[in-house]
C-alpha cells in the first residue's frame, strides 16, 4: 500500500524532504511506519504527533490504509 507523508519542522529536517509517498505493507501502523524510517533521528520521531486524513492522533498503533495522508508533526513551541 502507499501512504502520502508530509513532514514538518524538525521532522522535515530529519528526513530531508517535505513530502513523499511511502510504500508500506498492508495493515501497517504508524509505529511500523516509524520503524520503516530506520535510524533517521529517532529522538525527533519519538515525540511527534500525527494527522491522518485530517484527524489528529498520537496513537502509534493506528492502522494506516492505502491512500492515507499522514502528517508528521514534531512538538511546536511558541504561541
Amino acid at each position: 500500500m502507499q501512504v502520502q507523508v508530509r513532514y514538518y519542522a524538525a521532522a522535515k529536517a530529519a528526513t530531508g524532504v517535505a513530502e513523499e509517498t511511502r510504500r508500506l505493507p498492508a495493515g501497517a501502523t504508524i509505529g511500523a511506519f516509524l520503524d520503516d524510517l530506520g535510524s533517521t533521528s529517532p529522538a525527533v520521531f519519538a515525540r511527534c504527533s500525527f494527522i491522518v486524513n485530517g484527524v489528529a492522533t498520537t496513537d502509534r498503533a493506528r492502522v494506516l490504509d492505502d491512500g492515507d495522508r499522514l502528517d508528521v508533526l514534531p512538538p511546536f513551541a511558541g504561541g
